[in-house]
């Protein structure tokens, strides 16, 4: 099978508005660049349900038994989803896949689309204490892969002269008192200055604890519910990193006032809104954000946490987990095939006007990251890739890739027993840039 993916209901960013019950997004490509933007406070504010999310990437401990998969890409999920091309025999790409297993994860599922077609495979175990291996389009919590898709939404936003990209955002969200010089630009790159409710460190490098996100004391609070107000406010109310637009350091609060935004510029949920503009015109039928969920829908392999107490070592499945502690930036439930879906529509321009994919691809020099999208240069042999990695606090990680057309894709998820020392998280970027160095560069060195 061919790398685009599935046709939606609606022509792809039509200029035209569609409000046919597939609730498509309005989009309008005539009319960018010189667009009117409406002034935020002339916005009627509404009363909109909250939603949540999740963040952060982890790794740790475990082998399990490997198992080449480059059969049906459905295996183990909905009978709908497309199929990989089955028999394809790529043994560079289940040794890159089996490392992950041999490094000490748990368990490992693999998605390609390239020019040679689609490709899936896993390695190791579902869960402890079993043989049976992942699903190769299991469900998974994608953690801050969210970000790229809460990006969309807001750039899309900007598109129909709804958002001002560098606007205040403190003309949207009057009631948190944000710095005026804060814009909507600086909440999507990262450049804000504000907190990090997660935890973070002040100008003078020392930590600074937000709510429980790590460890033994998020693992007695994983259930714990959080309003993405309450987040922002606790972040708020700490003092700034940096003066606005003076630097960039990654935090979580950027992307929780970025759903508030689409919330009050909507009138809608967040959840709901996402599920308008992105899921259902993309089917994507496996994908949804997570909100006060705590259980994987369908087939899922399962990530562990593991600690000492009064001297016995404990493991506890935490599979189940709320993670409303992050909302918005990285509350996203989905699978292989659905990332795949959504990361080649968006790169190859099925989702925003070509001016406004643009200024996403557009990185900032600190960490190379755009609007919700990191930009990384592979070397003069491989060209540049667009990506994004995500994980809740522990247990899974997933990443996603695509070439600058969206033709070649690589997305992934993997499970492990995670524990207070990280286990083998040493090893995960250079596994992942192992298979990145697979797909985008024909298994050459990449710089």
């Amino acid at each position: 099978m061919g790398t685009q993916p599935p046709a939606s209901p609606n022509p792809p960013y039509s200029s035209t508005p569609n409000r046919s019950a597939t609730c498509s997004p309005e989009r309008d490509t005539e009319r960018q660049g010189t667009m009117k933007t409406s002034s935020p406070s002339a916005i009627t504010q509404a009363k909109v349900l909250r939603r949540v999310a999740v963040t952060a990437l982890a790794a740790a401990l475990l082998a399990g038994a490997a198992v080449s998969a480059p059969g049906v890409a459905a295996a183990d999920s909905s009978a709908t989803a497309p199929k990989a091309a089955a028999g394809q025999d790529r043994p560079e790409l289940q040794k890159a896949t089996q490392a992950f297993v041999d490094a000490g994860f748990l368990g490992v599922q693999v998605r390609v689309h390239d020019e040679r077609g689609g490709w899936v495979g896993n390695a190791g175990v579902r869960k402890l204490g079993t043989t049976a291996k992942p699903p190769t389009n299991g469900s998974f919590w994608a953690g801050s892969i969210i970000k790229p898709v809460t990006a969309t939404v807001v750039l899309q936003l900007v598109a129909e002269g709804k958002i001002a990209l560098d606007a205040p955002v403190a003309g949207y969200l009057p009631e948190f008192g944000l710095d005026e010089r804060i814009t909507v630009r600086m909440l999507l790159q990262h450049t804000s200055g504000l907190f990090n409710y997660t935890g973070d460190f002040d100008p003078n490098g020392a930590y600074v604890p937000g709510i429980p996100a790590a460890g033994k004391e998020w693992l007695d609070n994983r259930f714990r519910s959080y309003r993405p107000e309450e987040l922002a406010r606790l972040a708020l109310a700490k003092p700034a990193r940096f003066e606005p637009g003076t630097n960039q350091m990654y935090a979580n609060t950027n992307y929780t006032l970025a759903l508030l935004l689409i919330e009050k510029v909507t009138g809608r949920p967040y959840a709901e809104e996402l599920q308008r503009r992105i899921m259902r015109p993309l089917r994507l039928r496996g994908t949804m954000v997570a909100g006060n969920r705590t259980q994987l829908p369908g087939p899922h392999a399962h990530g562990y946490y593991r600690y000492e107490e009064d001297g016995l070592k404990k493991v506890v499945d935490v599979s189940r987990q709320n993670l409303s502690l992050l909302a918005g930036a990285g509350d996203l439930i989905s699978t292989t095939q659905d990332l795949h879906t959504f990361f080649s529509a968006l790169n190859g321009g099925k989702l925003l006007p070509a001016n406004l994919l643009a200024e996403m691809r557009k990185p900032h020099p600190k960490m190379g990251y755009g609007l919700g999208l990191f930009v990384q240069d592979l070397g003069p042999n491989c060209g540049t890739v667009y990506q994004h990695n995500g994980s809740p606090p522990h247990g899974y990680g997933a990443f996603m890739y695509s070439s600058p057309d969206g033709k070649t894709t690589l997305t992934a998820s993997v499970t492990w027993v995670d524990e207070a020392t990280r286990g083998p998280a040493k090893d995960y970027q250079k596994l992942v840039d192992r298979l990145v160095k697979e797909v985008f560069c024909g298994g050459q060195t990449a710089d």
